[in-house]
């Protein structure tokens, strides 16, 4: 081999004017029927808490006046199992929606659920 060619096989290729990104604006993506353009890495926020999550806040806020365990009202009041349940309310307490919602009930939430990791 060579010298220049040994100096050329170690020096790494330069991309070519054909590899460059050409990206120009008339190679957006469609949009779909409503008109705008699809774009699945922005997903909007809703504006306020759904109405399961607010039910799910009113219930922790009395459930005790109801007469009976907790499990046996969540499966009356939700039609959920109580570990279900649990899990949403869970989700719910990190939710910032949830939070602005009814501050008194998640933050008193999320104090009990902070306890209970400490002590384990």
């Amino acid at each position: 081999m060579k010298r220049d060619d040994l100096a050329a096989a170690r020096v790494p290729a330069q991309p070519s004017a054909e590899d460059v990104d050409d990206f120009v604006d008339g190679d957006e993506p469609a949009d779909d029927e409503a008109g705008s353009p699809r774009d699945i890495a922005v997903a909007e926020e809703p504006a306020e808490l759904d109405e399961r999550g607010k039910r799910i806040l009113a219930f922790e806020k009395q459930w005790w006046r109801q007469a009976g365990a907790k499990e046996q009202a969540i499966r009356d009041t939700f039609g959920l199992s109580a570990t279900r349940y649990y899990q949403l309310l869970n989700a719910l307490l990190d939710d910032p929606l949830a939070l602005a919602h009814d501050a008194t009930v998640v933050q008193r939430l999320r104090r009990l659920r902070a306890s209970r990791t400490r002590r384990r």
